[in-house]
């Protein structure tokens, strides 16, 4: 049979096959994304792409975790007691957030760990507060010492890290380390095996480059935790690398926010960890090693807040939602990505114009060119209803941090984008506390001082040709 005779046969055959495969892709993304625009890219990439659009989708933009969890019949970790708090009474607000309580009973809906009151907080700003806090806590680790890391680079700080952990190791500590396989490997050679020689027990997060977990490449833990003993718990946005620690070579590290934690909630962050060392590895952390009796040597109230794509979808987002929905004087917000989606967005136009003061710390330049221009190239939708944005000077200011009437604060990994709230695994914590809420307030006043504002004048001054390419870029943020 000749060539052309071949191509008369299989053409045809060829774009019956594209054709069907691009339907069902389409059927499913109609039926499956709740995010409509997320929906129309897919459908317009199935379409314009054929077959590659398709495969596009069926690798990235199908949610199967929670269908893998099933399948691996994974039990669920629940938040063990922690101490007797929760049993005496229920923790309602300071009498400063009375007009919160409403909002609690939301999170008390949406998210599964409950409120609970006894906690201590310490903020740490930059590495040069946390690290050597983290570090001092595992070298004080009698029992047990569990962390989890998107990025754990080998350096000056990673390796006074691994250093500790093997310390602690050698003492007869139970220590289980827990690395985002993506993360892992942003620097060569990598944490992890550097720890596995030191007999430190290392895992990764979804390490695997088979076919079969290809669905799985675009959904990282994005948390970062450490628990000593379960009585001592530390979370934010830091990651374990050099940018964030001061040095000769770095004088000035780029700012970040971490915090310490003692009392009922570091049971939170040790389930947080127990789920996802679940989930990678098949074993569950039990006994009183990792969760002991807790006391209650504070006066925060707290929540460990998980959100991810798989039963925690969007719990983060419902939590933003109800808090700004709550403020009655200011919210602040500190990130070092705000691409939120359209619901957000309303939700801080209508604060602001019921007169809360809203303001948004970014960085001036971000790490990340792309994200740069689409955030400049949707400013206007906040700076249009009187929300006050900021630009930080460099170095990049990758805090995550958001006040409400400087007496509730939520702190941890998640950033103001589609990846975090739909895609990532993360980590938060909410404190009431109006003596909490004022020194984060004080942090975010401190960056605003040093920062620029940025008007609607400035973003309405930008040469056609910036706007052009921010707002080619704005389209691409549902998947930034």
């Amino acid at each position: 049979m000749t060539v052309d005779a071949l191509l008369r046969v299989w053409k045809p055959l060829i774009a019956i096959v594209t054709v069907a495969v691009s339907l069902a892709a389409s059927a499913h993304v109609v039926l499956r994304k709740r995010d409509s625009r997320a929906a129309v890219g897919w459908l317009a990439f199935i379409w314009f792409v054929p077959m590659v659009g398709a495969l596009g989708y069926a690798v990235l933009g199908v949610n199967r975790m929670r269908r893998r969890a099933e399948a691996l019949h994974m039990p669920e970790v629940r938040p063990r007691p922690a101490g007797h708090s929760e049993a005496r009474h229920r923790p309602d607000p300071q009498a400063e957030a009375e007009h919160l309580r409403p909002f609690v009973h939301l999170a008390d809906a949406v998210v599964r760990r409950p409120l609970v009151q006894g906690n201590a907080v310490q903020l740490l700003p930059g590495g040069a507060s946390a690290y050597p806090a983290m570090i001092a806590a595992i070298d004080g680790a009698e029992r047990s010492v569990t962390l989890l890391s998107y990025i754990f680079d080998l350096g000056e700080v990673g390796d006074l890290f691994v250093e500790a952990l093997a310390r602690a190791n050698r003492r007869g500590v139970e220590v289980r380390v827990l690395i985002d396989a993506v993360g892992a490997r942003y620097k060569r050679p990598p944490a992890h095996r550097r720890l596995r020689v030191a007999g430190v027990r290392t895992e990764l997060f979804l390490d695997s480059l088979a076919p079969a977990w290809l669905p799985f490449v675009n959904l990282r833990n994005h948390r970062k935790i450490l628990v000593v003993d379960g009585r001592v718990g530390f979370t934010g946005g830091l990651n374990i690398r050099d940018e964030f620690a001061p040095g000769p070579s770095r004088p000035e590290p780029c700012p970040d926010l971490h915090a310490r934690f003692e009392g009922p909630v570091v049971a939170h962050l040790q389930s947080i960890f127990a789920e996802d060392w679940l989930f990678a590895t098949g074993d569950d952390l039990d006994g009183d090693a990792f969760y002991p009796e807790l006391a209650e040597p504070g006066p925060v109230l707290a929540r460990g807040i998980s959100d991810g794509p798989d039963e925690d979808f969007e719990c983060l987002r419902w939590v933003l939602l109800g808090a700004i929905a709550s403020a009655r004087r200011s919210i602040q917000i500190v990130t070092p990505y705000f691409l939120p989606e359209p619901a957000l967005i309303s939700s801080l136009n209508v604060a602001a114009l019921r007169k809360v003061e809203v303001d948004i710390v970014l960085p001036e330049r971000g790490n990340l060119r792309l994200v740069d221009w689409a955030q400049d190239g949707q400013l206007w939708q906040v700076l249009t209803h009187a929300c006050r944005v900021w630009k930080s000077a460099p170095p990049f200011d990758h805090t995550k941090l958001m006040v409400v009437d400087d007496c509730w604060t939520l702190l941890g990994s998640a950033n103001w984008d589609a990846r975090s709230l739909r895609l990532n695994f993360e980590a938060n914590v909410e404190c009431h506390d109006a003596a909490l809420g004022a020194q984060a307030a004080a942090l975010v006043r401190e960056r605003i001082s040093r920062s620029r504002r940025v008007t609607l004048a400035h973003m309405d001054a930008r040469p056609v040709a910036v706007k052009l390419r921010d707002g080619v870029a704005r389209l691409f943020s549902p998947y930034l």
